[in-house]
């Protein structure tokens, strides 16, 4: 007789909780939404997970890269997975075979995988996935990045980096409070590009008295260091002082980081990322599109093209920059910024909470320059970024699709060659 498909054995996707770096990396792949997470872990839904496989190769630590053999009416939660420190031991065939019952055969792994694929919209017309635009290819011309020199993968756990400055870079609020934070490796070997990522391990223990785990964070400096010719790099780090009831909030990462003293020394996990890297050929174009901290690798990108151009050996294309925030004194970097040569870079604020005026985001300054961005999509040296919190990205991919559209384009087919050629990288948490 035939098994049911809830009685048959799956191959579950799953998240290693002891190795994985919260990078969010993997959540903002996948173009099913079937990866989330809370404060502890990030997991998958396997009613939710099509086996497309976007999630693998991107994940920094691999810990994405792992299954457990399940039956299907059987599959492992969420609320179950949320409260994991680590994955559960493999089920034998006997215990499979004794939880499906003697009459209930066992199928296939994989082919039960794919008959998990979810049915399509019966209205025919899917809904806007912006995920499944992110390039998982860094540009064409990137220089190569070295990952995973510290950490779960590595002999070495971590790396030990002194402060060397902490600056506030905006101004001081209640709600809010952003610093630069300078870190310096000394004689450690520590090779990172724009783009690429760092975890800080916290020290002390969670609730549960397990160590903390380690926070990403974008690097905010170029790859020749924030001071240059050092062994160093900076980072921008945002807390949260007040919820939306008004009550005082204290990250531990953050609310850790951003009391360093200069001399204080930080266990350093990474680097991270192989594909939010930015083109080092002749006259590639640069469009980042970002939100508060998010602004991190593109302050990165901006320097390097800056120092690069005081040189005068290299000739870059064109730079723009979409930078939002709740108002101006939440924008990190506000003052740096407004004295960058326009004709090095042109760029664009969007503030949505300043008294007295209309909301405005950056989806709404890219349809303002339609034409020059429609212009940038068309050419193949152009490269785009987007970086901050989730909720920007589909406004902005959409807002790219309108500019499409709007200049006769065929976004579909846009869309497609961007992520083929690496050419739109997303990284929003």
């Amino acid at each position: 007789m035939n098994a049911p498909a809830e009685a048959a054995v799956i191959k579950q996707h799953l998240i290693d909780p002891e190795i994985c770096i919260r990078c969010n990396t993997c959540e903002t792949m996948c173009p099913t939404g079937a990866i989330t997470h809370d404060s502890r872990n990030y997991v998958v839904d396997a009613s939710k997970c099509n086996w497309c496989n976007d999630c693998i190769s991107p994940c920094p630590t691999g810990s994405i890269d792992n299954y457990r053999k399940v039956l299907g009416s059987r599959a492992y939660t969420l609320d179950e997975q949320l409260l994991w420190d680590s994955l559960p031991a493999e089920l034998t065939p006997a215990q499979l075979a004794a939880a499906a019952g003697a009459d209930v055969a066992v199928a296939d792994a994989d082919a039960q995988a794919q008959a998990q694929a979810p049915a399509a919209d019966p209205t025919g017309e899917a809904p806007f996935q912006s995920t499944q635009y992110n390039a998982a290819l860094p540009p064409w011309s990137a220089a190569h990045a070295y990952t995973n020199l510290y950490g779960p993968k590595s002999a070495e756990k971590f790396v030990t980096a002194t402060v060397v400055g902490n600056v506030r870079v905006t101004q001081v609020g209640k709600e809010y409070d952003t610093h630069h934070l300078m870190l310096d490796f000394g004689s450690m070997p520590f090779p990172v590009l724009e783009g690429q990522s760092i975890g800080v391990i916290p020290p002390g223990t969670d609730a549960q008295g397990k160590p903390h785990h380690a926070r990403q964070y974008s690097i905010a400096s170029p790859r020749n260091g924030e001071r240059p010719g050092y062994n160093n790099l900076s980072l921008a780090i945002k807390r949260v002082l007040e919820d939306h009831q008004g009550k005082p909030v204290r990250g531990v990462a953050s609310n850790y980081l951003c009391d360093l003293q200069v001399g204080d020394k930080v266990q350093v996990i990474g680097p991270f990322g192989t594909s939010f890297l930015m083109p080092n050929h002749p006259r590639s174009h640069l469009v980042m599109i970002c939100t508060g901290t998010g602004s991190a690798p593109m302050r990165a990108m901006t320097e390097w093209r800056r120092r690069l151009r005081s040189s005068g050996k290299f000739e870059g294309g064109k730079l723009m920059l979409f930078f939002g925030a709740r108002t101006k004194e939440e924008l990190p970097y506000f003052g740096p910024l407004q004295n960058l040569p326009k004709d090095f870079i042109d760029i664009h604020f969007a503030f949505s909470r300043t008294p007295g005026q209309p909301k405005r985001y950056v989806q709404d300054l890219m349809r303002e320059r339609a034409a020059d961005l429609a212009a940038l999509l068309h050419d193949t040296n152009a490269h785009f970024y987007v970086c901050g919190l989730k909720a920007m990205e589909e406004g902005v991919v959409l807002a790219l699709r309108d500019v499409a559209q709007g200049a006769g384009l065929d976004w579909d087919k846009v869309g497609a060659t961007l992520k083929a050629q690496g050419r739109l990288h997303l990284e929003t948490y």
